[in-house]
């Protein structure tokens, strides 16, 4: 019974309890508390600030990236320091406002660095949901399980200026991405198997809100 104990004890030290951040005891015009920004490649520098929207799902508060640099290779991130995780779960309500070059918005998890992490991404242009990795600063696309392994995900609408939830259900090397509720694939991939920060991601000149974000899972 004592090392039943104990190993229940370990577990709950190691479980991290659900985390939600609706942003709006935040202030606006800064990044909010506990959040860090970065960026993959080269471009002018992420611009990741709390602004109002009374259309966001928990009012009136929300997480913007606001630069408008086009640069087609340049991915602007923002990342909680809360928490790292290996197996979870995340999700967060998302808003495509402007962009010619991308409309996109990510979910990242077991970030290590802005040169190594996994992203699930929406993007209104190409109407599409697709999973990556970011090993060594190359990014490359993780087909979806059951499809060609030259797949590039799935197609799927995306409307710009609507909010829209993206889940992604991280258990080892298996990958489960959500759209609205609605399963959109599974993937597999071995890359990154350790806990890492979770966040959230853009590319080029994506202007694009984002809304409670909610991070639960283990170490």
């Amino acid at each position: 019974m004592a090392v039943m104990r104990m190993g229940l004890a370990l577990f709950l030290l190691q479980a991290v309890a659900v985390q939600t951040m609706h942003f709006d005891q935040d202030i606006p015009g800064k990044l909010p508390h506990g959040w860090t920004q970065a960026m993959t490649h080269e471009g002018m520098p992420p611009q990741w600030e709390i602004v109002r929207d009374g259309s966001a799902p928990s009012k009136p508060l929300v997480l913007a990236q606001l630069s408008r640099d086009a640069t087609a290779g340049r991915f602007p991130l923002a990342i909680w320091e809360g928490a790292r995780v290996r197996d979870g779960d995340v999700s967060v309500s998302f808003r495509t406002m402007t962009g010619t070059v991308d409309q996109a918005a990510g979910l990242v998890w077991r970030y290590a660095d802005a040169n190594n992490y996994y992203v699930a991404r929406v993007n209104a242009l190409e109407s599409n949901v697709v999973l990556y990795k970011v090993q060594a600063g190359v990014r490359s696309s993780i087909a979806p399980k059951g499809l060609p392994s030259r797949s590039y995900g799935v197609k799927h609408p995306i409307a710009s200026g609507v909010w829209g939830r993206l889940k992604v259900s991280f258990r080892g090397a298996i990958f489960t991405v959500s759209l609205n509720g609605e399963r959109m694939f599974e993937a597999e991939d071995h890359s990154f198997a350790g806990p890492g920060r979770t966040g959230l991601w853009t590319k080029a000149d994506s202007v694009t809100y984002f809304d409670d974000f909610e991070l639960s899972g283990s170490q």
